[in-house]
């Protein structure tokens, strides 16, 4: 029996498809780059903006057409777990013999199996708050001229940001035993990965103390370095950076998404923090760290922003000076609070904002020298 893996979004969709990689080789099946031939093809998906879900959705088609006899196709991730993507499965892609969310990785194998012997379709409502399954299997596709892996140290957050779906379909914050990290970090070193992610929807919420274990990340011995990602700037602190400076193993490179320099957006975005705090880490950051790169995510357009509110993010821009800044345009995602309201650009509107910051970050970068 032969399996294609299609893995969409982010780096924890990614360590996911590592998983859900390692269970299929170690129920027997063969991974193939053949969709169309494969006997299962799984699909794991992001719903975080709406691009991401249409072009999926788009691709399914291909997906669910084309193919040999008696194959079966399971869509799981973030997608999976939004009731109106299950109703769309229930009704236009009834091809889609099984489909679950993120909480329910571990029980992939027994819905499988379950599949395999009943028939039928398994049209999954995940739990929101199950804890993360240690010890399942991983197979790694580590390019060797990249030499990285990521390396999950938490999952959902608590944070609730008004336009976010991220709570409503990977739950509430799980974080992994210590030593089940540690465990992994060791395994990667000895065998030589160069660069190793520790990735979270927000690490610094990592339970019981982040800080601490991104030293004990980085007290292998061994030629490698850290990174991490995302980081909330609610949660960032003195302690973090300290122990970012603490140990040449950890990368001195920072991703602190601002989303927006106004404080009249940022609170309806409900991100608990002002436009001072956020420059006053920076600040702290870049006194703490040598040699610091800083990163973020800034959207424009959202409900309510006026011109003013995107002067000062251009102005926050200014200030940070970001190594590299990832954008977007707003986008309304069904079920968050920030859906239901007045959406107050135009698309041309919003574009040409985008282009204006776009232009003010690309003559930063150039002028950092990137």
């Amino acid at each position: 029996m032969t399996a294609h893996l299609a893995i969409y979004g982010c780096q924890q969709n990614q360590a996911d498809g590592d998983r859900l990689r390692g269970m299929l080789l170690a129920m027997g099946y063969t991974m193939t780059d053949d969709r169309a031939g494969a006997d299962l093809v799984v699909l794991v998906t992001c719903a975080v903006r709406k691009h991401a879900e249409t072009r999926l959705l788009g691709h399914l088609g291909t997906y669910l057409h084309k193919g040999k006899p008696g194959r079966k196709v399971v869509l799981c991730g973030c997608m999976a777990q939004r009731e109106e993507v299950r109703e769309l499965l229930r009704k236009r892609y009834k091809q889609v013999s099984l489909s679950f969310g993120p909480a329910d990785l571990g029980r992939f194998p027994e819905y499988l199996r379950r599949l395999m012997t009943e028939g039928g379709r398994h049209i999954i409502t995940s739990p929101d708050t199950a804890p993360i399954e240690e010890g399942l299997p991983i197979a790694r596709l580590i390019d060797p001229e990249i030499n990285r892996a990521n390396v999950t140290i938490m999952t959902g957050c608590d944070n609730y940001c008004s336009y976010c779906v991220v709570p409503y379909v990977r739950g509430r914050e799980r974080s992994r035993a210590p030593e089940a990290v540690l465990e992994e970090v060791r395994g990667l070193v000895e065998d030589g990965v160069g660069e190793i992610w520790l990735i979270g929807q927000n690490v610094n919420s990592y339970k019981p103390d982040f800080p601490d274990l991104l030293r004990a990340c980085a007290s292998f011995e061994g030629n490698y370095q850290l990174r991490f990602m995302t980081s909330h700037p609610r949660d960032a602190g003195r302690r973090l950076f300290e122990a970012m400076a603490s140990s040449p193993r950890i990368a001195p490179v920072l991703h602190l998404p601002a989303q927006s320099g106004s404080n009249a957006v940022l609170k309806a975005m409900n991100r608990g923090y002002t436009r001072e705090d956020y420059l006053e880490k920076i600040r702290l950051a870049k006194e703490t760290i040598e040699n610091l790169t800083l990163s973020g995510d800034v959207i424009v357009g959202f409900p309510g922003e006026t011109e003013q509110d995107f002067l000062d993010t251009l102005s926050l821009l200014e200030e940070v000076r970001f190594a590299k800044l990832f954008t977007f345009q707003y986008s309304a995602r069904a079920g968050t609070p920030a859906a239901e309201l007045t959406e107050t650009l135009s698309p041309g509107e919003m574009k040409e904002r985008f282009m204006r910051l776009l232009e003010v970050q690309k003559r930063i970068e150039e002028e950092l020298g990137g």
